[in-house]
């Protein structure tokens, strides 16, 4: 008796993807043993063809980056990966090597952040694709990095660069051109969680999150767990070779870097006397992190100046579905 076709579509893609615990994807749960001394960390994310990646994409970085997201909120809170579930409501007619490309990029970055899939549900819609992906991870009691805790005084950081995701996307579309090295669209495409860093900084950072929605409105959010202000200098904030290239030719885009989403960088808050030891944690990790600003006493906003000392216009604060 031949499988129906979801079940064999599964057999065919996703069967290869399962790791122990999966129970070969023929059961209608997964069975997992924690690691002793940890506790679980959950997270989920999805992707919608359209608003999270283009249609045009290649499927390989539609993949990893949905796993990357994920992934991008275990380094949040400290975390380890450990497995994901996955739900797939492709788009009915979608090509078959469309299937297969995204679930080689799966591939190839399960291989890279060591998990596997433990199982999940595949359907169709009239369209567009929706991807969505439950990300499971560990850390040790009391060691996760919460969003409250920052308090006034405590150093802003951030680690790697700023921007890069926004204006991938800007070059995708066409409206700012390409740098030769095609940097910013793998930015945008293909974001790094900062697994490694996250586990570094929990131990010396007070509180932190991941900038996926921009800057300035995830800072904001560190803002209102902590019932203060933010004072970010702009000048600081860390900008790639090409972002500063294009901000030399347009200053007036200096506002939408600061607001715009897609980088995936850790943002956190650290006691000044921990600077030394965010940095040395930092280095352990191989990851690149700034000071860019200060919690201050006063209304929880975030209050970004230019390198004059005055307020920049960041009201449109970040991207939001809603």
């Amino acid at each position: 008796m031949s499988l129906p076709a979801e079940f064999a579509l599964i057999a065919r893609h996703f069967l290869p993807l399962a790791g122990e615990g999966a129970l070969d994807l023929a059961d209608d749960a997964a069975v997992l043993d924690i690691p002793a001394g940890r506790r679980l960390v959950i997270a989920a994310d999805a992707m919608v063809e359209g608003v999270h990646y283009l249609p045009e994409d290649p499927p390989e970085t539609v993949g990893r980056k949905l796993l990357r997201v994920n992934l991008s909120d275990l380094a949040a809170m400290g975390a380890a990966p450990l497995g994901y579930l996955m739900t797939t409501s492709f788009a009915r007619g979608i090509a078959d090597h469309w299937i297969a490309g995204f679930v080689r990029g799966l591939a190839e970055d399960q291989r890279t952040f060591g998990l596997s899939v433990l199982g999940g549900d595949t359907t169709s819609t009239p369209g567009p694709t929706c991807l969505s992906l439950t990300i499971l991870g560990t850390v040790a009691p009391g060691a996760e990095l919460k969003r409250a805790g920052a308090r006034p005084g405590d150093d802003v950081w951030v680690s790697g660069t700023i921007g890069d995701g926004l204006l991938g996307l800007r070059v995708l579309r066409g409206e700012v051109p390409a740098d030769a090295e095609g940097h910013l669209a793998r930015r945008y495409r293909l974001p790094e969680p900062r697994l490694a860093l996250g586990q570094a900084i929990a131990p010396v950072a007070r509180a932190g999150l991941d900038v996926s929605d921009g800057l300035v409105q995830d800072l904001g959010h560190l803002c209102r767990a902590a019932g203060c202000r933010a004072e970010v200098s702009a000048a600081e904030v860390p900008l790639s070779a090409p972002a500063r290239a294009l901000l030399g030719r347009d200053p007036a885009l200096l506002p939408a870097l600061l607001t715009g989403g897609d980088d995936y960088e850790l943002l956190f808050a650290a006691a000044p006397e921990a600077a030394g030891a965010v940095r040395a944690a930092a280095s352990r990790a191989g990851v690149p992190v700034t000071r860019i600003g200060q919690m201050v006493p006063g209304a929880p906003e975030v209050v970004a100046r230019d390198a004059a000392g005055t307020p920049l216009d960041v009201s449109r604060g970040g991207w939001s579905h809603f």
